[in-house]
This record gives C-alpha cells, structure tokens and sequence, in this order.
C-alpha cells in the first residue's frame, strides 16, 4: 500500500515540474473551454530569458489542454504557439551563439511531443531571429511562428 501511494503520489508531481520549464515565468492565463471535470483548457503565456545573450526576453503563448488528462498531465498540447521576443536592456553575448541553438524546450505530451524555441544570428542584418516549433518523435509539425531582434545600442 506504501509503495502505491509513492508511486500515485509521483504521477501527480511530475507532471507539474512539466509545466514550467526552468526559467520561464507564467504572466499569465486566459480560459478557452469550459471543463465540468478538471481544468478548463486555456492559452498560457510565459516569459523566458535568452541564457546566452542578456538583455533578451521572449513570450510564449500556447495552448494548455484541460480536463482530467490535461490536470494530471497526460493530454497531448496542441502544437499552436506564438511568439514575441524583445530587447529589454542593453545586448550581451554570454557565450558563443550556435546556429539554431535550441534556447526553451518544453513537454507538451507525457513522452513524445515537445515545443521549443530556437536562435539564428543573422550577421549581414545583426539581427537575432527566434523560432518556436513543436516536434513529435515520429510526425513533428510544421506550424511556428518567427520573431527577430535587430541588435541596436540601448537607449537608457
């Protein structure tokens, strides 16, 4: 009886340390459906910093699917999402950019679907370029959404 209440206890948990991946900060939350049994599905939005240049914020709105799959962590996120990233301070590379360098992952399936956010450097047009895409591990899908940063000096 111990062990089956450690392990329904964990089903529970681990979901939530899905929800919000390292770094990202939920802004906030609009209701889409109405669920008579658990959560309504809804469109989250969440704030995430570039970890390799300062002065960088992105917003990630998508949909989250409620109901009791959705409160327990097992229903399958649509691949819809947007994205918005913005120069909130003055420009700092970290470290060395890589192309297509992945920035946000996130689980939007209990185990073969993923949302994430990766970055270009465009050098002709010192431009950053962000794209949010969701992938499956045996059919991705080829909705996204692009945004891009020019790299200007900051005014204070």
């Amino acid at each position: 009886m111990r062990v089956a209440n450690s392990l329904l206890g964990l089903l529970l948990v681990l979901p939530l340390s899905w929800s919000l991946p390292l770094g990202a900060e939920e802004i906030g939350e609009v209701s889409t459906v109405f669920k008579w049994v658990g959560p309504n599905d809804k469109i989250v939005v969440e704030a995430f910093d570039d970890p390799k240049v300062a002065g960088v914020t992105c917003y990630l709105s998508r949909a989250k699917t409620g109901g009791i799959k959705g409160g327990v962590g097992l229903a399958e996120d649509r691949a819809e999402a947007s994205l918005a990233c913005r120069q909130v301070g003055p420009i700092e590379f970290r470290a060395e950019l890589k192309e297509g360098e992945e920035v946000f992952k996130e689980r939007t399936s209990l185990v073969f679907k993923t949302m994430q956010v990766v970055r270009f450097f465009d050098r002709k047009r010192n431009t950053l370029v962000y794209l949010v895409y969701s992938d499956r591990i045996i059919e991705g899908s080829p909705q996204n959404a692009v945004t891009a940063i020019p790299i200007l000096p900051w005014q204070k």
